[in-house]
């Protein structure tokens, strides 16, 4: 290792990647820092999201990257990690943004859908020429979807969608939405045009995280839809878990991303910056601040790289996604806020990364699953309990 390396990776951890890789990585983070860092403080300060940049993922490959067929780039698991870890340094929006089209809506129709709708949509949404959102979460029905008040009702050959979902990503650009709904056979999945009457997306505003993201509130207002729309694979509250889960995955890696950017933001500061005619970093106090950053850094990087080699493997448990994303969360926003405090009063400005880092992670600990629902889920693991209700 130089010692350029060992600032941010002093176990050597890149040692577990393969030289593929390694070469991903440098590809997705040369466009990051050429494409995002430069203009981000910006976007976020100006609620944009830079919707120019969906096409650039495409071509690179970075939209249903982990999913095989149909025009997707069919890497592997390891991979995908590894290019949500250097979007998230970018920003958590940049990477949420792939996420919901890769991970959920590409999910949704790559596991559930018919060939008909695989082949109808995941071409172009590889290329970034369609945009999809997925629906579940609603206004009353967060951390529990098995109340969803959305319904879907027959009409003669067709359905009839009512209902609404709030905080769903991309949904006022979105051509298509994956929207999840009860039937009398349960929870079912549907594959609806943003353009069909009765569909409203509507941005949610003002916010003060993932402000170069969108998320939306959406109505339902007695949308029509043919037969074919819906997903034929999916029933019950399966069909989009499975998809949570892969999105959970993807969290588990940004999250490591966000806090190394904060990290290596905080360590270059203190540096430089003088205090009582030495640099910060000469302080005790500082150190250890850094050095229990680099700690949590790389344990959740390690992390990270185990579960997705699980991942690859075929072996990897829901439970076992939970401990990644409860401890990759809660670790990097205290990273966050710690570098934002090595950085004093200048942290608070977009001139630096790690407040706004903060202020997403608040939502990225919240979205696909809360640290209450991770740790419900662990506990129930734990001692065969149940104790979400």
């Amino acid at each position: 290792m130089n010692a350029t390396a060992n600032v941010s990776d002093v176990l050597n951890l890149d040692g577990l990647l393969s030289p593929g890789e390694l070469e991903l990585r440098g590809t997705v983070r040369a466009f990051v820092d050429g494409r995002i860092r430069p203009n981000i403080a910006q976007w976020y300060e100006k609620a944009h999201f830079p919707v120019e940049l969906v096409r650039e993922m495409g071509a690179l490959g970075l939209l249903g990257m982990h999913l095989d067929g149909y025009g997707c780039p069919g890497r592997s698991a390891v991979e995908y990690g590894i290019a949500a870890m250097e979007l998230e340094a970018g920003d958590s929006g940049l990477r949420t943004f792939v996420s919901v089209q890769g991970s959920l809506s590409m999910s949704a129709i790559h596991k559930w859908g018919s060939e008909e709708q695989k082949n109808r949509y995941l071409p172009g949404m590889a290329k970034g020429e369609i945009i999809g959102c997925f629906g579940l979460t609603e206004p009353t029905a967060g951390s529990d979807p098995s109340n969803m008040a959305t319904v879907a009702r027959r009409d003669g050959d067709g359905w009839v969608l009512t209902g609404a979902k709030r905080w769903i990503g991309l949904a006022s650009i979105a051509h298509v939405a994956v929207i999840w709904a009860r039937a009398d056979d349960g929870v079912r999945g549907f594959l609806v045009p943003t353009d069909t009457p009765g569909f409203t997306a509507t941005p949610i505003e003002p916010k003060l995280s993932m402000r170069a993201s969108i998320q939306c509130e959406i109505n339902l207002d007695g949308v029509r839809l043919p037969a074919d729309a819906l997903l034929p694979g999916a029933k019950g509250l399966r069909g989009p878990f499975s998809c949570l889960n892969e999105a959970r995955y993807g969290i588990i890696w940004g999250a490591m991303g966000a806090a190394r950017d904060s990290y290596e933001a905080a360590l270059a500061y203190s540096l430089e910056r003088l205090q009582f005619d030495k640099p910060l970093a000469a302080y005790q106090i500082t150190q250890q601040k850094l050095v229990n950053m680099l700690l949590e850094i790389q344990k959740g990087t390690l992390l990270a790289i185990h579960t997705g080699r699980m991942k690859d493997a075929g072996t990897l448990e829901p439970v076992q996604i939970s401990v990644g994303k409860l401890n990759n969360c809660r670790e990097a926003i205290k990273i966050c806020r710690d570098a934002r405090a090595i950085l004093g009063g200048n942290g608070i400005t977009l001139d630096y990364s790690p407040l706004r880092h903060a202020n997403n992670l608040e939502s990225v600990r919240t979205y696909e699953g809360t640290d209450e629902v991770h740790t419900l889920i662990l506990g129930s693991h734990i001692t065969g309990i149940p104790a979400f209700r």
